[in-house]
Formats: C-alpha cells, structure tokens, sequence
C-alpha cells in the first residue's frame, strides 16, 4: 500500500501546533484565506488580534501597507464578468474585480474595479498600484503559442479563446499610466506550455512585485517562469524556470539580491523522467542562475500545494512557508528546521471542484516593530470566544 503523504494526514489539525521561541521570528501572521470574508491577524500562540470583515471574498492576494491599512483583491460576482473570462474554470479562482483599502478599523479608504485584475496586486513605491491583469490573445497569435492539452481553448459555441497577462500601474485617482503585455515580449514557440496544462491560458500569473530599482517582477505558472521587466524599456532582462521549477509562485527578493521562490512541483518531472510531485522552496542567483539554497520536506512528497503558495524571507534569516493547499504556515530555519507550524482553521466552499477547504492563498509575518501596528490594539481577548473554540496553543514553548 502506498504511503499517503503528510498533507493529507494533517487536514484535521488546526492551529498551532509547534512553537520554538527561542529560534522562531517573533510577530504577528495576516492569513488571507480563500471564500473568507474576514481576514485575519494571529499572534505566536494562533491567538486571532485582529479581525477586518470584508465586503467581497478575497481574489486572491492582500497584505498590510505600512501604515497598518489592509489591501486585497475583492472578487466580484461571476456574473459581473466579461462573457469571455467565463470559460476559464479553476483559474477563475485568481479573479478579483475590486482593488480595495481598507484602514485598521475596516472603514474604507479607496477602491479600485476591474474585472480583468488577476490573483495579485503590488502597492508600489511612488504611491501607485500595480495591478495583475489577464488579457485576450487574438486568433492570429493563439495558433503560435506551443503545448498545452490541445483542442482545451475551445468554447462551448464552437469558437477558440485563448488568454494571457499583462500589468498595468493605476495611480490613486484611477488613471493607468504604465502597461505591459506578455504577448508583445513572450516568444510563442520558447515559452511553450506545460503539457498537462489547459490551453485556455498561456501564461497564468501569480505574482505583481517591484523591485527596489522600479523593475518589475512577473511569474507564469503554466511556462514554469519568472522573469523580470526594465520597466521604463518593456523590455524582459532576465528568466528563468523551465526545467529547473514546475508551476511556481511568490518570486521575492531578499537581501543578498536573490529571488525566494515557491515551487509548487506539478507536474513535475525528475532527471530520469519520472513524475514526482512535491513542493519546495527556494532562493536562486538570478545573475548565475544557480539555486544557492532550498528546502523541501522528507520525504518530498510530504510537502506538497499543487495550486498555491507562498514564502517569505523573515528578518532573523528563517522563511515562512505557507502551504496553501491545507491552510498550513510554518517557519523554517535556514537548516530546514520547523520553529513554527500552524494550520488555517476555517473552511468555504471557494471553488465547487474542492468542496470545504481551507486553502490560504499568502500569508505574512509582521514584527512588533512593524510601523503598521504601533499603537494598535492587539489584545486577543477581544476575540475570545472564537480563541476558546479553537484552542490556542498552550503546549511547550521552548
């Protein structure tokens, strides 16, 4: 009998569950979870602090600005949508619509529609947002682009449709005034699609990230790539994946200058040819291409979110892994040893293909001195009900 892998086994386990103070990152952890319309804030012990109760489900991606106001993607209603996005299925998962921010209190502060924004947004360093978007593939180009299961761009009506990404920079009053497009700077024949994969979409991003020198980041599961875009020129300076990552998402950069990256595995294929699925995390030199560090459970199939994910770099050198596909967050050192583990505790029905799920799109850690939550009530008393019902960690802190 084959061994089921560890994600399984964990999905009846909630909360905190492994706590080393002495080696973990101190700070509080924002979940933004799928179907939820609340977003939550935890301390160490898994108790919630905080809570923003949130006009539309998340779609997908928010994080807390430094001036302790929450952005996320709201996603609008299907039926709001282009008749043309409808076809698309499971990826209308990353569907959002609204671009919103919301102030520690849940007030509005601003908002932005639109209904082809796409898993991730990116509030930029001149003020403005960057914005993830799907965009349509005219049929001249549709029949260029390479892999995929063939005849899956076909319509119900009998038509061929085809999508890809862009991004565009909106500034505060609404106005776009930078945009990109993947079919003016992807190669048809190279950035071939996964075999395995739909060709309803080329591309499929997840990711919206600038960097410090105003370049822009982009990653494409279905062409296993991320890349990065001179923005003033359009112009792709470096990629890189194909072969070396499956269906990744979450490229960071971290101090050293290298990018975090969380690969998510599907479809994987190992150097004798053989399918093994099963995720890690890893940081790559983009100026030598070389993975300098990675971690990845054993055994490797005991780690494993074929769909989503996420990492992030934490200050004391450890990464905060979320393991989206169970709702699960854990830290690691830089050794791979869990200081940290927590699982998502409250479940929707996001997508009908997964019935109830806790499926955790990102998560973050924020340090006590994070500017966003000086002077912020972060008692978790407030909640506590809801704390007693699941239990907060009170095991061994060692």
């Amino acid at each position: 009998m084959p061994i089921r892998p560890m994600s399984v086994l964990r999905r009846n386990v909630e909360g905190v569950i492994l706590y080393n103070k002495a080696k973990a990152y101190e700070g509080y952890t924002l979940f933004i979870a799928t179907g939820c319309l609340d977003v939550w804030l935890i301390d160490m012990y898994g108790r919630f602090v905080h809570r923003w109760r949130v006009p539309n489900p998340t779609g997908l991606h928010g994080y807390l600005l430094p001036n302790g106001n929450l952005l996320y993607c709201g996603r609008k209603g299907l039926e709001e949508c282009d008749e043309k996005l409808r076809h698309l299925g499971t990826a209308l998962a990353g569907r959002g619509g609204d671009i919103i921010e919301m102030d520690w209190d849940g007030n509005l502060v601003w908002k932005y529609e639109d209904q082809y924004q796409n898993h991730t947004i990116c509030r930029m360093s001149n003020g403005n947002t960057l914005i993830s978007r799907f965009i349509w593939i005219p049929d001249e180009l549709r029949v260029r682009v390479r892999g995929g299961i063939p005849g899956t761009e076909r319509l119900p009506n009998g038509e061929y449709a085809m999508w890809t990404d862009g991004f565009q920079e909106v500034t505060p009053d609404g106005k776009v005034v930078w945009e990109w497009s993947a079919i003016d700077h992807l190669d048809p024949e190279k950035n071939t699609i996964c075999p395995l994969c739909p060709r309803s979409e080329w591309t499929h991003s997840n990711s919206a990230v600038e960097l410090p020198d105003g370049n822009i980041v982009f990653c494409y599961r279905h062409i296993s790539t991320i890349g990065i875009i001179d923005k003033p020129t359009g112009k792709i300076i470096w990629q890189w994946g194909p072969g070396e990552v499956f269906h990744q998402h979450d490229p960071t950069l971290v101090e050293n200058g290298n990018i975090l990256l969380f690969d998510n595995g599907s479809h994987r294929l190992d150097p004798n040819g053989e399918g093994i699925n099963y995720s890690k995390v890893l940081e790559v030199n983009p100026r030598t291409n070389k993975i300098e560090w990675e971690y990845k459970a054993s055994p490797p199939q005991s780690f494993y979110s074929w769909l989503m994910g996420g990492c992030q770099r934490l200050p004391n050198g450890n990464t905060l892994i979320c393991d989206s596909e169970i709702g699960r967050t854990f830290e690691v050192t830089r050794e791979g040893e869990i200081v940290w583990d927590y699982t998502f505790p409250f479940y929707s029905d996001y997508l009908p293909i997964f019935r109830l799920a806790n499926h955790v799109f990102r998560a973050y850690r924020y340090g006590p001195d994070f500017p966003g939550l000086k002077g912020k009530d972060l008692d978790p008393s407030k909640f506590d009900f809801i704390n007693r019902l699941f239990d907060p960690y009170d095991g061994d802190v060692y």
